[in-house]
């Protein structure tokens, strides 16, 4: 089953169940699809498209969270929190900090990178390899650290 069926199917659950949480989440997710299916590039949704979207909003909410804390809007910020929650269940299962560091170590030993200026190369392909499997930022402090 593709994402879009399983947000359908979702979507109809959540409506069922009256979960107001969930289908905030799960229309936004709805909502991007859409976007990006009509959006004229000639893209097709594939996996790794449907990865890119939900990173995509799951960073967007964590940027307001973090914004709406700073401003002390906790009402705003539990609201983010809520659907951060909801769209997290559709990407594939993330990697802990101890497995991403075992993995960014094996691919810098096979890479042969020495040094912050391969950072570059390491973080291209860390990005590719665990696509969805790890956040951008985390990935990015991991390389960072491993490198310097």
């Amino acid at each position: 089953m593709n994402l879009t069926e399983r947000i359908n199917q979702d979507l109809k659950a959540a409506m069922i169940a009256k979960d107001t949480v969930g289908l905030r989440g799960i229309r936004a997710i709805k909502s991007a699809i859409m976007i990006f299916n009509t959006s004229g590039t000639g893209e097709e949704l594939n996996s790794e498209s449907e990865i890119k979207i939900i990173q995509k909003l799951i960073k967007q909410r964590k940027d307001s969270l973090e914004i709406f804390v700073q401003q002390n809007r906790p009402e705003l910020a539990s609201i983010e929190e809520e659907e951060i929650v909801v769209i997290e269940k559709y990407l594939p299962v993330q990697l802990s900090s101890e497995e991403l560091e075992s993995f960014v170590t094996d691919l810098i030993k096979e890479l042969g990178a020495a040094g912050m200026k391969d950072m570059g190369k390491v973080m291209g392909a860390t990005n590719g390899r665990l696509a969805g499997k790890a956040d951008g930022k985390s990935i990015s402090e991991m390389v960072k650290k491993l490198l310097a």
